[in-house]
């Protein structure tokens, strides 16, 4: 008699427990732009991860460029969103629409390069530069830049380049390349936003001499010997974070249980996007849809297995140019997004002092993470706070070291530097310490996005 009252207070517990579990919401809508790097929530979609997690999802593809996506986050139409990494900061900062966004997980690593004209780089192979060299640095750029603005004097005409929103990665990136070398991005260039589909059509029609953006859009010129992409974001910064995936604060309150199976979903897809590079092929083929990235299979294979095209038919050996699990690629760390605000000071887009500290904390969300990391198996490090620059896979072109700790330093201490911020001023904010740890390079999931087989783990 025992055992059945046991038995049967336990199915009870369970079915309990399953109510208890059940997504408040199942019928959901979640923005993404057409990319390589929007895979994990295709591939959620795709493979039924969200179906099992209780949930029907709508994989919604946004026409209106990452502004679109920010703006149909923040009024609600999307649940949740393919976003770059700055754009919940920026947006709970109030710099870039107004709401409290947060970064569940992060989508990936890498995935970015800088590709320019055939025009601009022949005239860069006239002050030195070397297309194989690895990485290419903008000396080649910066001494034509010197040249053509004595040559024009008053009437220096800069170049223009493209990248897909002010508060992306990708302006980042292209303005860390330029500056390790002396080039102003902001007196010596002009740099614009444009949705990254159109950003081939832009460079051949002569409007921008250079572009950074993700693939595939990259190598549709390039395979085209229409341009070169001349240095990748791991180039610049090894394994540096790429997009996120956000919603509405208020939204994940509402709805913790969505909250966590989406984010189950999604990482059982960045773990098996990791697993093998027969699944990245698999993965080509889907993304290659219409209603997803819509490029063709040979184009996405070009970066999405193992190579990436810096010039046309000559593929690199690039296993690294997308991470989506592997070395804790999924996981928000708030060192990362920290790092993003130093770039919106350095660049004057925040004009105000803030406790960089609380501000990560209030939009980063690696508790939430852990507590769905360990439901589905994936591996954690022991901090969310950790120094880039310093291990084997994890270093930046210019040598520098990002330590949280001296975030405030690090901003004024770049030779190119332009914050409407004093460093007085935000160092009165931000005397907080955090403890830092370094996680080891490893590939629990897999051969695919990882530096070498050696470091794989799983059996």
């Amino acid at each position: 008699m025992l055992k059945v009252t046991l038995k049967i207070g336990l199915g009870i517990s369970l079915i309990a427990s399953s109510l208890l579990a059940a997504p408040e919401k199942k019928d959901l809508k979640i923005g993404f732009i057409a990319l390589t790097d929007c895979a994990p929530l295709v591939i959620a979609k795709e493979k039924g991860f969200f179906e099992e997690e209780g949930l029907n999802v709508h994989i919604s593809k946004e026409g209106g460029g990452w502004p679109g996506i920010q703006q149909k986050t923040i009024s609600g139409e999307y649940d949740y969103a393919h976003a770059l990494a700055g754009m919940p900061i920026a947006a709970t900062l109030g710099i870039n629409g107004e709401a409290n966004l947060q970064a569940l997980l992060s989508l990936d690593y890498n995935g970015n390069a800088i590709t320019y004209s055939n025009k601009l780089i022949s005239e860069m192979e006239k002050y030195g530069l070397n297309k194989e060299e690895r990485p290419v640095s903008a000396e080649s750029l910066k001494k034509y830049i010197d040249e053509k603005k004595t040559a024009e004097g008053k009437k220096y005409q800069p170049l223009n380049f493209g990248m897909t929103h002010p508060f992306s990665t990708h302006n980042y990136e292209l303005r860390y390349w330029m500056a390790a070398s002396g080039i102003k991005p902001d007196e010596d260039t002009t740099i614009k936003p444009f949705p990254p589909p159109t950003m081939p059509q832009n460079l051949i029609a002569g409007n921008i001499d250079g572009y950074s953006v993700g693939e595939p859009w990259n190598t549709r010129v390039v395979s085209g010997g229409q341009g070169g992409a001349l240095v990748t974001k791991y180039d610049i910064w090894n394994n540096a974070p790429e997009k996120v995936l956000q919603a509405r604060a208020d939204f994940i309150e509402k709805n913790p249980e969505t909250t966590k199976a989406v984010m189950k979903a999604v990482l059982k897809a960045q773990m098996w996007l990791d697993e093998s590079w027969e699944n990245r092929e698999e993965a080509i083929k889907i993304l290659s849809k219409d209603n997803y990235v819509k490029a063709p299979v040979d184009v996405l294979r070009k970066s999405m297995s193992g190579t990436f095209l810096y010039t046309k038919d000559v593929d690199s050996k690039n296993p690294m140019f997308n991470v989506f699990a592997n070395y804790y690629a999924a996981y928000p760390y708030y060192s990362h997004g920290m790092w993003f605000m130093t770039q919106m000071y350095r660049w004057g887009q925040i004009d105000k002092p803030v406790n960089m500290k609380e501000t990560i904390e209030k939009v980063y969300r690696p508790d939430l993470f852990e507590v769905v990391a360990k439901e589905v198996g994936y591996s954690l490090p022991e901090s969310a706070w950790k120094k880039d620059g310093v291990d084997e896979y994890n270093k930046f072109l210019d040598g520098k070291v990002w330590d949280p700790n001296k975030a405030v330093d690090y901003i004024y201490d770049f030779e190119v530097t332009n914050p409407k911020v004093s460093k007085e001023e935000l160092a009165k904010v931000n005397n907080w310490k955090v403890d830092t740890k370094q996680p080891s390079y490893v590939c629990p999931y897999g051969p695919a996005g990882c530096a070498d087989p050696k470091y794989v783990t799983k059996k």
